[in-house]
């Protein structure tokens, strides 16, 4: 009966002139830590190109942390419910599902966050759902 291979061991170690060759050959392929340098990163690269074609704006990100989560979500249900206008379409559109969704999410986050956050993370969380849950009760009914 033959035996049945699970997986397959390849031996990288250097034994041969080829392999050194072939090693040799790998390293030069790889840009010096100068050429790196000088080589523009592709995430650079493509905001260069969104910015020549004035897709994109130059607006400066918020430091990414809890409260600026919420603060996130608050603004995505405000939008859904109607409150402030979509930034992309420049439009105001209610979809309640999707805003209750958007307040069921935080509302979990506020159970699954119990006891790990600090009081003002806490009381914001709380002050927040509140007024969603308010407003989307009133266009609900």
């Amino acid at each position: 009966m033959p035996e049945k291979k699970d997986f397959i061991i390849k031996d990288k170690r250097i034994f041969a002139e080829k392999d050194t060759e072939k090693k040799e050959k790998e390293e030069k392929a790889e840009p010096s830590k100068e050429e790196a340098k000088n080589q523009v990163p592709e995430e650079e690269a493509v905001r260069e190109e969104a910015e020549k074609e004035g897709d994109e704006k130059d607006y400066p990100l918020p430091e990414i942390n809890f409260p600026t989560f919420i603060f996130s979500m608050n603004s995505s249900a405000l939008m859904q419910l109607g409150i402030i206008e979509d930034p992309a379409s420049g439009k105001m559109t209610k979809n309640l599902p999707l805003a209750k969704q958007t307040i069921d999410i935080l509302g979990m986050i506020e159970e699954k966050t119990r006891g790990n956050l600090t009081e003002d993370e806490k009381n914001m969380l709380k002050n927040i759902l509140y007024d969603l849950r308010m407003i989307y009760v009133k266009m609900k009914g």
